[in-house]
Parts: structure tokens; C-alpha cells; sequence
């Protein structure tokens, strides 16, 4: 196995106690933030496996509520998450489950605001690293852990070779890209990580193609 550097081997700067439970967790939150793209008005958490039995001692649900609210890993306010979630006029439920999942370290974070509502189901792998594996029934697998861009679009033919193509004239090199749809002909999902940051005119001209609907940008 070959790491990338020496933060893949003792893992990220974060607030403890625990690198699955507290950091893994908040960075779960922080995707999911990135993706709904604003502060939610009211959150479920449904907790699965260790999560479930854990979440307390471990800081665990200070540590999603504090991923939703922006905060990074190594912010301290996590640890007083609950107090900013508060002040901010954000609601927030956290639920219990006892289905079996296929990993013990997993949450479904259902955000809501107004009529915009969002599902996004994530695990802590270790180490602070984090896999996304479900948005909105999308299948996924989002690192959370480079810049990436989810592209919702019609499952048209060129929609993809557009994207890579405006990515490719930028010099943006892709790390991995995946692509799912629920029926064909219908709405796709693609899912492209990158090694560098994209700046605003790729972006612009990624949204602006025929028959993308919406596009996400995703920070490392």
C-alpha cells in the first residue's frame, strides 16, 4: 500500500478523542454541508452499528452536528457544537437504529430546508477518512478527501466526455469519476474527484453544458 503522505499514516490534525468517532464523523458532516450547499434548517442523524452505541462518549454527535454547521476537524467548537447549532436557529434530531449495515461506522444525515431536502449516507473508515456511499438513492463512493464535482444530469449521450473534456482543457487531472443513474433516460449522477482545486470559469462552463441540471463543488 502506498500513502500519499505522511497525514494518510497518522491521520488528520482534529479534536478527539476518537479518529472514527469524532473526526471521521465531522468530516461526514462536512460533506454533507458542502453538498446541500447551505446551512439546513432541521437534520436527522440515523446512526448504524458503533455509531449507534457510541455516539455519545465519543463525541460523535458533536462532532456531525459541528460538520453541518462548516466546522472542520481540527476546530475546537466542535466541542460545543450544540451551543453554535443553537444560537444559529438549526434543529437537529439524533436516531438510534438497530438495522445491520455492512459497516459499523455509518450515518444517514437527512437534511431539510423549506421544500429542499437531501440524504446523504456516509462511513468513518478510519484514520479520519471517510467514504459517502449513498446521495438521494444515488450509489456513490466520495472520498470527501480530495476536490471533487457531482454532476447531477439527464442520461444523455456526451454529457460525460463534455465534463472530462473541460477538465482536461484546464490541465485538471481526474483521480477517479463514476457515474450512476436510477433509470435510463432519466436523471444520472456523475461523480468526479480531481487532484487540483477547479477554479470558477471550468466550473461555470461545466454548468452551462446541455442537459447538466446541477453542480456541486466539493472542497478538499
Amino acid at each position: 500500500m502506498q500513502f500519499r503522505s505522511v497525514f494518510d499514516i497518522i491521520g488528520p490534525i482534529m479534536v478527539g478523542p476518537s479518529s472514527s468517532h469524532t473526526a471521521g464523523a465531522a468530516r461526514i458532516g462536512l460533506v454533507a454541508r458542502q453538498l446541500f450547499q447551505e446551512q439546513p434548517a432541521f437534520v436527522q442523524f440515523h446512526l448504524y452499528g458503533s455509531f449507534a452505541k457510541t455516539h455519545q462518549g465519543h463525541g460523535t454527535d458533536e462532532a456531525l452536528l459541528g460538520g453541518v454547521l462548516g466546522f472542520d476537524t481540527s476546530d475546537q467548537r466542535l466541542r460545543t457544537a450544540p451551543d453554535y447549532a443553537a444560537e444559529a436557529g438549526m434543529k437537529w434530531e439524533f436516531i438510534e437504529e438497530n438495522e445491520v449495515v455492512l459497516h459499523p461506522n455509518t450515518v444517514k444525515i437527512v437534511m431539510t430546508t423549506g421544500s429542499k431536502t437531501m440524504e446523504v449516507t456516509g462511513i468513518s473508515v478510519g484514520g479520519g477518512k471517510v467514504e459517502i456511499k449513498e446521495l438521494n438513492g444515488f450509489d456513490l463512493n466520495l472520498s470527501g478527501n480530495h476536490p471533487a464535482l457531482l454532476i447531477v444530469h439527464e442520461d444523455r449521450y456526451g454529457v460525460i466526455a463534455e465534463a472530462a473534456a473541460a477538465l482536461a482543457e484546464r490541465q485538471i487531472n481526474i483521480g477517479h469519476m463514476q457515474v450512476s443513474r436510477k433509470e435510463q433516460g432519466k436523471e444520472a449522477l456523475m461523480v468526479i474527484e480531481v487532484d487540483h482545486n477547479i477554479d470558477a470559469e471550468t466550473l461555470q462552463k461545466i454548468e452551462a453544458a446541455d442537459h447538466v441540471l446541477q453542480v456541486t463543488k466539493i472542497h478538499e
